[in-house]
Parts: structure tokens; sequence; C-alpha cells
């Protein structure tokens, strides 16, 4: 049976709204710092969620989680080491920049999902990407020297690109077994277990100095992580993954524009047209459907 021709847009507007809270991640992380080391402050974010994901489970399922599959246990640890290499690379170099460069991991997402999943994205999809890379990358660098950033930042970024890309690509695959509001809480309760031990190894403290520094990551449990991520996995059940790629990346534009209110971050005509492309590129990559052949994901 095919989707009514109202509810096409249903998840890649879901996937969209999920990608315009995710933008406030870097905010939140940059607020945060003066308080909790970065991975301490994705803890905390995944401590407050899960309490808050069990009960949405129980109200919209009316019974508890089901068993969880290994491709979403595989997605919760793609995500909590992309997160923490996030993080650290984010403490180092600009929102803009890391933002960008992770954000190269969700628009690479449409080949790993031609390759693995057969679902080849469609022409319009592959001018959509070019004009999404030229707007992200005008966004980033467009600010003057400034914003250039650290090299090793921006390289610890670009290796939580790699890991975005199998995070949304496990993701596409478990939610054929599992249902938004279940593959979101098993996501970050794995988060959780993996984030204990990034904490581990940073040798941050898992306290702030007082209750107060727990605000910040309580805003990014309830905005980015329920909110966004638990938008995004739920509009992926129908929405290519390709497509989805693309639309994420209005999470730097949300991410810029913020940034330069609260942190002086002051954005120029460069990096306005950037955002321009950018929004114009998540138009475009709705014009067309990617040929996608039949998926069998084996069962848990």
């Amino acid at each position: 049976m095919t989707d009514k021709p109202s509810n096409s847009l249903k998840g890649p507007l879901t996937v969209l709204a999920g990608g315009i809270c995710i933008g406030f991640a870097p905010i939140g992380l940059r607020l945060g710092l003066n308080d909790l080391g970065p991975q301490a402050i994705a803890f905390w974010r995944y401590l407050f969620a899960v309490p808050i994901l069990l009960m949405l489970v129980f109200l919209i399922q009316k019974r508890k989680p089901v068993k969880p599959s290994p491709l979403i246990i595989l997605a919760g640890v793609f995500f909590a080491s992309d997160i923490a290499l996030w993080h650290w690379g984010l403490s180092l170099t600009t929102v803009a920049n890391a933002t960008f460069i992770v954000g190269l991991g969700n628009l690479g997402v449409g080949f790993l999902a031609w390759v693995v999943l057969k679902e080849r994205p469609s022409n319009v999809w592959f001018v959509a990407i070019l004009v999404a890379l030229i707007g992200a990358a005008a966004l980033s660098l467009g600010g003057g020297a400034e914003s250039k950033g650290v090299l090793k930042g921006d390289l610890l970024a670009l290796g939580a690109a790699f890991l975005v890309s199998a995070y949304i690509l496990c993701s596409k695959m478990a939610r054929s077994l599992l249902s938004g509001i279940e593959a979101i809480f098993w996501l970050t309760v794995t988060e959780l277990i993996v984030s204990v031990l990034w904490v581990r190894l940073s040798g941050e403290s898992f306290l702030p100095a007082t209750l107060s520094g727990l605000l910040v990551p309580l805003f990014l449990a309830i905005v980015v992580q329920v909110m966004g991520q638990g938008l995004i996995i739920s509009g992926l059940g129908s929405t290519p993954a390709s497509i989805a790629g693309v639309l994420i990346v209005v999470q730097p534009v949300v991410a810029a524009m913020v940034a330069w209110v609260l942190f002086d971050e002051a954005m120029t005509g460069l990096q306005f047209g950037g955002c321009a492309l950018i929004l114009g590129a998540i138009w475009l990559a709705q014009q067309g459907k990617p040929r996608t052949a039949p998926v069998r994901v084996p069962s848990p």
C-alpha cells in the first residue's frame, strides 16, 4: 500500500523539524562548558532523556519497550562516539566549522544507502548535495580568518562525520524492526552506556560544581535528544536516507544564526548566501524520489 499524497511529506518534514532542534546542540554545549566537560555534558544529556523516553514508550505503545535489535545498539554506539568526537572538536573550533564538517557525514549517508540499501538517489539529489556542500562551505568558511578554527578540532569533527553516516544508516535499517519511540529509547540507553566510557577516558568529572550546571544538559536532553533525535529517527521510517541526510544539513544554519546572537560569531554576506543555498538544497532534495530495491534485514 502506498502513502496517500497528503502524507508524502510527513516523514521528510519530521526529519527537517528534528534537524532544526539538533541545531541547538552546539549552542547548548558552548553554554555548558563553564560547568562541565564536553563528554560529561553528553552523559547528562542522555541520562535526563532516558526516563522521559521510557515514559513516552509506555504512553504511546501502551507496553514496555520490546527487545532492542543489534542494529539499533550499533547505531547507538556510532552516535555516542560521534557526539564524543564532535563535542571535543567543538571545544577547539568554531560552531560553524564543527557543524559544517559533521554535516559532511549527513550528506555522505546517501552514498552509503546507495551501496548498502540499494537506494539509488534521484538525479536531482546529486544537484541538491552539490548545492548543500557549496552552501555549507560558504557558511563555515565565509566569516574570515577568525572563523577558521583549529586544525585539531576540525579533524575531530571529520572523524565524527564518518560516524554520523554509519549512525543514520543503521538507524534507517533498524526502523523496520522497531517503532520510532522505541528506537530512540534504545539508542539513548546505548548512548548513555557508551558515554560513561568516554567520560572516564577523558578524565572529566561527572558532577558540576553546582546544581545549576545541570540546566544546560537538561535543555539538551529535551530539545536535542528527545525532540531532535527522536523526530529524526521517527521520520527515517518513511524518508529515504539520502533525502534525510540533506534535510539534516539545516542544522548548521540554525547553529550559525543562534551563535551569531549568543557568541558574537558574526555572519557575513557570504555566510548568509550559504544559508540560502542550504535551504535551496533542502527544497531540491524533495523534488525526486530515489529508486529503492527491497532490503532484507535479518531478525534479531
